[in-house]
């Protein structure tokens, strides 16, 4: 698990990351610059439960991608969920409050994870632990603004004119970034790679 220190804000940006693609840098990038983050972790996972592992890249094969795409100026790359055989995000969330009590921290995610949260294990409690950035996607705008996370947790947003304030939030407390979009996915990378020339 990176270092830090109770002066840090640090995103949570977890994922299979298979492969990484410039997509996850931009929201990493834009997570980082509109919330004032002091890093972001990108959290590189053994396996996601709701995808199909048969087409799963070893783990040290999608960690040393991700070091190569991820800037590392103010982004750290991890695989911490392997070591500490974490195998949900509410698990994990709650593994870094406990070993990092000192950090303010943000869960980051794509639009398109969003409009799926409602899926994920223990989702609720996620939303209950950690203040929650939602990074627009191509495609998912509609889908993620109108998912049982959005409509159960309404109250909660903050405009995005004012996500710097997010970190310091006590959860639930969540924001919708807009902004410039990437519509590369590690679906349709994986797809091409396997396309005959």
């Amino acid at each position: 698990m990176p270092p830090g220190n109770r002066q840090m804000t640090v995103g949570l940006f977890g994922g299979s990351f298979n492969p990484p693609h410039p997509g996850h840098r931009l929201v990493a990038e834009t997570a980082l610059k509109r919330l004032g983050l002091s890093r972001i972790w990108w959290i590189v996972t053994p396996g996601n439960p709701l995808k199909d592992h048969g087409i799963l890249r070893p783990l040290g094969e999608r960690v040393a991608m991700a070091r190569a795409m991820a800037s590392p100026a103010r982004m750290d790359v991890t695989a911490f969920e392997a070591r500490y055989k974490v195998r949900f995000t509410a698990d994990m969330v709650a593994l870094v409050r406990a070993r990092r009590p000192e950090l303010r921290i943000v869960w980051v995610m794509g639009a398109d994870s969003m409009a799926t949260f409602h899926r994920w294990q223990e989702w609720q409690r996620i939303a209950e632990m950690v203040p929650i950035a939602v990074v627009d996607r191509p495609g998912a705008t509609f889908a993620a603004l109108a998912s049982p996370f959005a409509r159960r947790y309404d109250f909660a947003r903050i405009p995005q004119e004012r996500a710097s304030i997010l970190p310091y939030r006590q959860a639930p407390a969540w924001t919708f970034l807009f902004g410039p979009r990437d519509a590369t996915s590690s679906t349709r990378l994986r797809g091409e790679a396997v396309m005959p020339s």
